[in-house]
């Protein structure tokens, strides 16, 4: 699991030397306040770490090059207390390697009205020193979050946490390795990419290992350990009569918690921090794994099915970002559709790869025919999820970049029971509406496969793909198909003048 209370922010505060020892000495004392209490703010979920006060080019370049090679530093907090000179900055933030944001605040809240003097007014200039450090920040073109408040307000402080959590994500995506049994779903488009690119630009690698390496640590799995794993089984969800101790199906539980300990391994061996699979290269599986890429999801591990490399590290990177909230998050796919003109609903679903995390209630172990891929029917979780707002985010390759798709949607109750459905499922209205969310998504290129949260929010993946250098399509509520349409063409001007035309 992810435990970002290992992880660290610096919070760095710019001045210069002109004020004077006292009024410096001052200025520390504020900006280690302030840090504290935002180290202790419950919407920040990181610690907040305070660093000397910069004063000097030389101390500028040295912080953005401790926080360069700082592992568990996420990034940087700044803020000017006083006026501070930009140039100062400018050798450091060319750098900086380390996601910013940018605190505009000041130690008071209020102007003393009837005692502000020109002491005061030198010592708290946030309004100018602040204005000096974003126009340096946009003259290098530097990306990063400006935050406008009180640092005593919740508000400012749910916007670190939320930039924080982005942050917590991106670090964790530097050096990941991510695992390929088996390669895409053959003929498939939208699974493909460029993996070289991807290493380039996100910091991690993916590479393709043999399906007979899984079966062969499967096979070494023993009895004794099965037998714990199934216990577990038992003990966490409702097994189907077939699959209870005595059942006519209990080999295929224990099939099923072979291939789960066996994949657990490999992937805790190899230090991944996921995987994917494809239903068309099983050679010496039993049965495709379900319940485990389901399990090995809700323990924080991306997945991605068919090969799909590309949303299995977007997985885990919304598991990082939602690490303590409430709601889960999980691997999805648009499955079908209710085109009802009244209320059209997406059916979402996959074969078996769904998260307990977004479960309602208690889930249903079961198993079922596959109907695809030719090998013994497999073990799965089945549940229904909880209504309530989520986001579906997609990352595809476009040739000369990347581009990611968000929409917001409402999830709501099945407007019926599913009694033969043998899967896990979310159903869930798109934002603005059916017909203008997936309009949207086919115009903006999104996959069938996502990244769906009900703990993961816009804000969140809008600082991602910021840190990312990503391309980001936002379909929300107040969504149009022809202002979207400018926005797309727009972009493909932008993003080729950066990177080229490629098609």
């Amino acid at each position: 699991m992810v435990d970002l209370k290992q992880r660290e922010v610096w919070f760095v505060t710019g001045s210069q030397q002109l004020y004077g020892p006292a009024a410096l000495k001052q200025v520390a004392a504020n900006s280690s306040q302030v840090a504290q209490a935002l180290n202790d703010a419950t919407g920040i979920p990181v610690r907040v770490v305070f660093q000397p006060v910069v004063k000097s080019p030389e101390e500028a370049t040295a912080m953005c090059q401790q926080a360069n090679v700082a592992p568990n530093c996420l990034g940087l907090i700044t803020w000017c207390h006083t006026f501070s000179p930009s140039k100062m900055w400018i050798n450091g933030l060319k750098q900086l390697r380390k996601p910013l944001a940018h605190l505009h605040t000041q130690f008071n809240r209020d102007l003393p009205w009837s005692t502000i003097d020109m002491d005061f007014m030198n010592l708290n200039q946030a309004a100018h020193g602040d204005r000096e450090h974003g126009f340096i920040l946009s003259r290098l073109r530097l990306s990063r979050k400006v935050i406008v408040g009180h640092w005593q307000e919740r508000g400012v402080q749910a916007q670190l946490g939320t930039w924080s959590r982005a942050a917590a994500a991106w670090h964790d995506w530097q050096g990941a390795k991510f695992a390929r049994f088996g390669d895409n779903m053959r003929e498939v488009a939208v699974t493909e990419g460029d993996k070289v690119s991807a290493q380039l630009q996100f910091g991690y690698s993916v590479n393709g290992f043999g399906v007979g390496d899984l079966v062969q640590r499967v096979k070494a799995v023993t009895d004794k350990e099965i037998d714990q794993l199934v216990a577990a089984y038992e003990a966490e969800y409702s097994l189907a009569p077939k699959l209870r101790k005595g059942g006519v199906l209990r080999q295929s539980l224990r099939e099923a918690a072979r291939i789960e300990v066996g994949l657990r391994a490999i992937l805790r061996d190899g230090d991944f921090k996921g995987w994917t699979d494809t239903f068309e290269d099983l050679h010496g599986l039993v049965q495709l794994p379900g319940i485990a890429a389901q399990r090995l999801m809700a323990d924080g591990f991306g997945f991605g099915a068919e090969g799909d490399w590309k949303t299995c590290a977007l997985v885990r990177a919304l598991k990082v970002m939602a690490a303590g909230l409430k709601g889960g998050t999980s691997f999805m796919e648009d499955y079908t559709y209710h085109l009802n003109p009244k209320r059209s609903l997406v059916l979402g679903s996959h074969m078996l790869e769904i998260c307990p995390s977004i479960a309602k209630g208690k889930p249903s172990v079961q198993v079922h025919p596959l109907g695809i891929g030719g090998k013994a029917a497999p073990v799965r979780l089945v549940f229904d999820t909880p209504p309530g707002p989520a986001v579906n985010v997609s990352l595809v390759h476009m040739g000369n970049r990347y581009r990611m798709i968000l929409n917001e949607v409402d999830v709501v109750a099945p407007e019926k029971p599913l009694p033969k459905l043998p899967v896990a499922r979310a159903v869930w209205i798109p934002k603005p509406n059916l017909a203008i969310g997936a309009a949207a998504w086919l115009y903006a290129g999104g996959a069938h496969h996502t990244a769906f949260s009900q703990a993961v929010t816009t804000e969140m993946i809008e600082d991602f793909a910021a840190m990312a250098g990503l391309e980001l399509v936002v379909i929300d509520a107040d969504t149009k198909i022809r202002q979207l349409k400018q926005e797309l063409s727009w972009n493909e001007v932008a993003y080729g003048l950066r990177g080229g035309f490629v098609t």
